[in-house]
């Protein structure tokens, strides 16, 4: 068995890193590419008035990744500015790590629990929806797709979020902090995905873009002798309906992912 991980470069090698680790074969095939957004203005307001905010929600740890990266230097650091009570959102452990590294108070971090079911929006609106008040303002700090209007573009989880924000009387703003894209195939990254279609690799994916763009890049191959593991339930339903043969879902912890892989994939 080979595990095909799908998610953006940097974190597909530590992935294959952690994996490799557990005697799983593993390797990396980015299907997202990430970068910083070209006008830094927004980010730089956010900053500027983050204490008017009661909370700022990150979508994922390249979220806060990005968001730190674009601090003005002679802005007090996130848990510097004590005038401020703005708590740090994270939808799970992966970006509550990130909030860490970047120097957030781990008493600052609303997320859910390492135990919890699933890491995501509606996870974590469990957690911090009874602490939502009328009238407060709130901050997604996000990510786009390249070449798309941020003010159109909509992602399930945190649209679903900012629908509960407003329900509950507060007001949910937006900032995008980096831009996604599908990364170009080499000759090597094209001949491994045509293979891991029906050799039976497990497609590792994170993500319902990662799914998109290798339709984008294979639109002609089948998926029906391919396996995959996804992360998520909307991700494992973006595999099924790209064809895939089998799918299974899993928490996206190293340890759930690689107990799925021996359970379901192992022979």
């Amino acid at each position: 068995m080979r595990v095909i991980v799908t998610r953006p470069e940097r974190e597909a090698k530590r992935w294959v890193g952690d994996l490799s680790a557990l005697g799983i074969e593993a390797v990396a095939l980015p299907l997202i590419k990430v970068g910083p957004v070209d006008d830094t203005t927004e980010i730089v307001h956010a900053w500027r008035h983050l204490s008017d905010y009661a909370a700022v929600m990150f979508v994922s740890g390249n979220a806060a990744d990005y968001f730190f990266a674009s601090k003005p230097p002679w802005i007090p650091d996130f848990s510097a500015q004590t005038e401020s009570k703005t708590r740090a959102w994270a939808t799970g452990p992966a970006t509550a790590r990130a909030l860490l590294r970047a120097g957030v108070a781990a008493d600052q971090i609303d997320a859910p629990a390492p135990c919890a079911g699933q890491f995501d929006s509606e996870a974590l609106w469990q957690l911090v929806g009874p602490t939502v008040r009328s009238s407060q303002r709130l901050l997604i700090v996000r990510g786009v797709d390249a070449g798309r209007d941020a003010q159109t573009e909509h992602g399930t989880g945190r649209e679903w979020l900012a629908h509960r924000i407003a329900e509950a009387g507060a007001k949910a703003e937006f900032v995008v902090v980096y831009q996604r894209s599908a990364p170009e195939f080499s000759v090597a990254d094209r001949q491994l995905a045509l293979q891991a279609a029906s050799d039976g690799s497990v497609w590792l994916f994170s993500s319902t873009e990662a799914v998109a763009n290798l339709r984008v890049r294979l639109p002609e191959q089948s998926w029906s002798g391919a396996r995959a593991l996804a992360t998520h339930s909307r991700i494992a339903a973006a595999a099924r309906q790209a064809g895939f043969g089998v799918v299974y879902e899993s928490r996206p912890t190293l340890t759930d992912v690689a107990v799925v892989l021996a359970d379901k994939f192992c022979p």
